[in-house]
């Protein structure tokens, strides 16, 4: 062995010494109900059936939550769902207006006396509804702008404010059983490019202290997908049987959100009833 490999290994071997030395503690909550405590999430897409059921689960965890959207109206009527009383905001929010992200980012955490973000939960999405055939540039920009681009932006705007206060944050992006489905649709696609822009995110941002990952469910009895209150979740499609409910989304989010969730990092944790990850047999 050359002096040089002797003075590498003796490097390597005083970086690992000291590395040990500066014990980093494994949470252990006593509490479980209160994974969030102290936290401030702000949710995109907030007043949607997904983005509602995580707002709900979070303040039940103890977490302060901002809800955006771009109707006003609907938000007002969610906040009065949640009965969050001062623990829940609101915001106007137009994802896909780039430059004004960063400004209505520290709107946000201008809402509560912290004056922080800890948590985005990028949630604003839609579906495309035409076939491949008959699929316009319009649906499809519009789509893969709200989807893809308004996640990304939205992610590069909120990661800039954890970073310049040094908050050690989490990401969390709404992905879906569709990125593992060969992409003819936009909607596809842009789950497609969600699933990878969620390893990109977690690679650039972990040495910030900001924790990526994605939660991509199967279907979830909403609006979107036509589902109301008091409506059968039976889906003879799914090998489950049953649409998923948004609370159990929101449940999966509470954990990926909390230090329980902290070594998961640029994953995609797939909630689908079965659907898209295995096939039935006769």
């Amino acid at each position: 062995m050359s002096m040089k490999q002797k003075l590498a290994r003796l490097a390597r071997k005083i970086v690992g010494i000291l590395k040990e030395r500066r014990m980093i503690p494994i949470p252990t909550p006593v509490n479980t109900d209160s994974l969030l405590e102290g936290k401030i999430a702000l949710i995109t897409g907030g007043s949607g059936g997904i983005g509602m059921g995580i707002a709900r689960a979070f303040l039940n965890s103890g977490a302060k939550v901002i809800i955006a959207g771009t109707n006003p109206a609907k938000l007002d009527k969610c906040l009065s769902i949640l009965r969050g009383g001062a623990y829940a905001k609101s915001l106007i929010l137009n994802i896909l207006d780039v430059k004004a992200l960063p400004g209505k980012v520290a709107e946000a955490a201008a809402m509560f006396p912290e004056e922080r973000i800890d948590i985005l939960v990028n949630s604003a999405g839609v579906i495309s509804r035409s076939g491949f055939e008959d699929m316009t540039e319009e649906e499809y920009d519009s789509v893969m702008d709200i989807n893809a681009k308004g996640t990304y932006f939205m992610s590069q705007a909120v990661s800039k404010f954890m970073i310049e206060r040094k908050i050690h944050g989490h990401i969390l992006n709404l992905s879906s059983a569709s990125s593992l489905r060969p992409a003819w649709s936009p909607y596809q696609m842009s789950k497609w490019s969600v699933r990878g822009l969620t390893l990109g995110l977690a690679d650039v941002l972990l040495p910030h202290g900001i924790i990526v990952n994605a939660i991509a469910p199967g279907p979830v009895a909403t609006p979107m997908l036509g589902k109301f209150e008091g409506d059968s979740i039976y889906n003879a499609t799914n090998p489950s049987g049953r649409y998923a409910m948004p609370q159990e989304i929101a449940n999966l989010a509470v954990f990926m959100a909390s230090s329980m969730g902290d070594l998961v990092v640029g994953d995609t944790f797939y909630i689908t009833g079965g659907g898209g990850n295995i096939t039935l047999h006769g």
